[in-house]
């Protein structure tokens, strides 16, 4: 048995519905390489879901791509992560966890930061990663659906993700 503690979190002020989404470029993965896209590119071809998450290897990541995957959203629009993983490390989570989506590597956590959802881990000074969250962006950058985590560990409500979708693609 995983023995941690559930943590509150702060409010925090992120974009919410009917914003319009902070840009962004940095690397963004793929089993197979990577390059530097802005996520404006991304949304400009049809609706993205952005999918913040913990660093690859930490069980919320895992447990996060593996309901993404089975409910095989990457069917219906672009669904891309953002975490501090670096490339390799995104290239191996594709592999192992047979994700059919693309990873954005954020190792300063300064998406994270555009997004109002850093913080410092574990209380090491200076490493930071983002607050699980989810975030449904469509063909203009107006966020649709808007979910941040409020304790540690948090998982996005899937079926409300899943209604605003469907809503929205």
């Amino acid at each position: 048995m995983v023995d941690f503690d559930v943590v509150d979190l702060p409010d925090v002020d992120h974009p919410e519905v009917g914003d319009t989404v902070p840009d962004f470029t940095r690397p963004l993965v793929d089993e197979e390489f990577w390059e530097n896209v802005a996520l404006s590119d991304l949304y400009a071809d049809g609706p993205v879901l952005l999918v913040f998450h913990p660093m690859d290897g930490a069980f919320p990541a895992t447990y996060i791509w593996n309901e993404i995957r089975d409910r095989e959203w990457q069917e219906r629009l672009e669904v891309v992560g953002v975490s501090v993983s670096s490339p390799y490390e995104h290239k191996t989570l594709i592999e192992e966890r047979g994700i059919d989506s693309r990873l954005y590597s954020d190792p300063g956590a300064g998406v994270a930061e555009q997004f109002g959802i850093d913080w410092e881990l574990d209380g090491m000074e200076g490493v930071r990663e983002p607050w699980p969250a989810v975030f449904l962006v469509d063909t203009e950058g107006t966020i649709r659906y808007a979910w941040v985590a409020s304790e540690w560990p948090d998982f996005p409500e899937y079926d409300e993700v899943e209604t605003a979708i469907a809503d929205h693609v």
